[in-house]
C-alpha cells in the first residue's frame, strides 16, 4: 500500500489569462487531479510577474502554486497532463516530505 506524500507544482502560465481564465484553467487542473484521489490540494496564485530571460519569446507569465497530497505513482500522470497542455510554458514538482 503506497502512502500519502505531499508535493508542490509550480507552474508558469502564458500571460494571456485574465483572472477569470486563470481562475477556470486552475479549477479544471485541479478536478483532473482529483481524478486520481488527489486530497488537500490548495491554490496560491503568484500573480504575473516579468521572466528573468525570455522563453519562447514570452516576457510575462502567470505564477501558479498548487499544493497537495497524493500517492508518488501518479506524478507521472500530472506532469504529462501539464506537458501537453500549451499554456503551461514551464513546471516543477516539489516533494514537500522532510
Amino acid at each position: 500500500m503506497s502512502v500519502l506524500r505531499k508535493y508542490e507544482i509550480m507552474i508558469l502560465l502564458t500571460e494571456e489569462f485574465n483572472d477569470s481564465e486563470l481562475k477556470t484553467w486552475v479549477f479544471n487542473y485541479a478536478k483532473n487531479l482529483r481524478k486520481f484521489s488527489v486530497c488537500d490540494i490548495s491554490v496560491i496564485s503568484r500573480g504575473k510577474h516579468n521572466l528573468a530571460y525570455p522563453i519562447d519569446n514570452k516576457t510575462k507569465g502567470n505564477y501558479i502554486q498548487l499544493n497537495f497530497s497524493s500517492m508518488p505513482k501518479y506524478l507521472t500522470n500530472f506532469s504529462n497532463i501539464l506537458k501537453m497542455d500549451s499554456n503551461v510554458v514551464r513546471f516543477s514538482v516539489f516533494n514537500k516530505q522532510l
